[in-house]
């Protein structure tokens, strides 16, 4: 559905993009994962057409986007990070104003803003302005103009910021029941958690570059260890933690120990060492890799403004 050939942007001397090749298959829920600043943003901008690439190409269902095609630009659905409605209006004249951009009117019109209400569960406040509405429904009623024109591709910049609990997950629901539909989804987080719950494959990206890229298991086989053992400092001698040095990589803190088992390494003869080394099973912790461990691992630990 989309090919992206060594994209580049820059925003004078910086890189925002670095050559970035990937493609989403049609029908799939790509996740693009990343720290603040990693780049997201811009990818969805360039793909929107809200911006223009210094360079590579972009192709929509084989159709380069170079000079914005009014076919390829109509089977594209795109809901930004800020909210683009206009507060004074209702949600059915936002909604109405969306579909006259994209071309449609009359009877079509009035039908398909009657079927994207519907989906955001807001037709019971289409009369009323949207500065009354709550930010959950800002966000849906965000959601139901970029599908108005039954688009084939929907880009989602971070859909769910600022959002309750229960409006986040019924943006899970409706997203994940558009993409069973058949609509090809790119979604754009931070949130290890959204990208584990929804993403069929998950492309990490940080400054400007996709450093993995893969279904969630493939990402997990990158790390170099299958399983992580935590157990308390206290009680466990020096000598035995020293003992099991040898089955891994021992990162010892203020109270307690982590393990990182090296490839190959059978827990069983683990734990029969422990024993031997006088620490009883109920003492340890098994923790096994999260897309989160991999996430730090590549973008590192250090706080971004």
């Amino acid at each position: 559905m989309l090919e992206i050939n060594n994209l580049t942007k820059r925003y004078g001397g910086l890189t925002a993009l670095a050559g970035i090749s990937l493609t989403v298959g049609r029908g799939e829920f790509f996740g693009l994962l990343g720290p603040n600043g990693a780049g997201k943003s811009t990818l969805m901008s360039l793909v929107s057409g809200l911006r223009v690439p210094d360079g590579g190409e972009i192709r929509l269902d084989g159709i380069s986007l170079a000079g914005r095609p009014a076919a390829a630009t109509r089977a594209l659905g795109f809901v930004p990070q800020s909210l683009a409605l206009y507060e004074d209006l209702t949600a059915e004249e936002n909604l109405g104003i969306f579909g006259r951009l994209y071309g449609l009117g009359g009877a079509t019109l009035r039908t398909r803003i009657d079927e994207s209400l519907a989906t955001v569960q807001l037709s019971d406040r289409r009369k009323h302005a949207v500065k009354t509405y709550s930010g959950g429904m800002q966000r849906r009623l965000n959601l139901a103009a970029s599908l108005l024109h039954s688009p084939q591709l929907l880009l989602c910049d971070e859909p769910t910021v600022g959002v309750d609990p229960q409006s986040r997950n019924a943006i899970f629901d409706l997203l994940r029941q558009l993409n069973r539909d058949g609509l090809t989804v790119i979604y754009s987080t931070h949130y290890m958690e959204e990208a584990t719950r929804l993403c069929s494959r998950i492309g990490i990206i940080d400054h400007g570059k996709i450093l993995a890229l893969g279904t969630l298991d493939e990402l997990l086989a990158q790390l170099s260890s299958s399983e992580v053992v935590i157990f308390a400092r206290n009680g466990a001698a020096p000598t035995a933690v020293a003992a099991l040095a040898r089955f891994g990589t021992l990162r010892e803190q203020a109270d307690s120990c982590e393990l990182h088992l090296a490839p190959g390494v059978r827990l069983a003869e683990f734990f029969a060492a422990a024993q031997a080394a006088g620490l009883p099973d109920r003492a340890f912790q098994l923790k096994r890799p999260t897309l989160e461990d991999l996430f730090l691992h590549l973008t590192g630990k250090t706080l971004r403004e």
